[in-house]
């Protein structure tokens, strides 16, 4: 049985996408996973990555990531 990704239940897969990136942004930036966490959800991939619509939530860790250090 495959779920149907939705506006209204995106959420439920967004600390799963966080938790592959935040430890690899601090490591990468010198900075606690805290601020990691915190630069991520400021981040426009974050917003991105939290509309249905553009499917980046199908992307996988390592395209997320490489997103996001061209953001920063």
């Amino acid at each position: 049985m495959h779920a149907k990704i939705t506006q209204d239940n995106l959420y439920l897969l967004l600390p799963i996408k966080i938790g592959w990136l935040a430890p690899w942004l601090a490591e990468e930036k010198g900075i606690s996973l805290t601020e990691a966490i915190g630069r991520i959800y400021r981040s426009q991939l974050y917003k991105k990555l939290s509309t249905e619509s553009t499917k980046y939530w199908h992307l996988g860790p390592v395209d997320l990531y490489e997103e996001l250090k061209r953001e920063f």
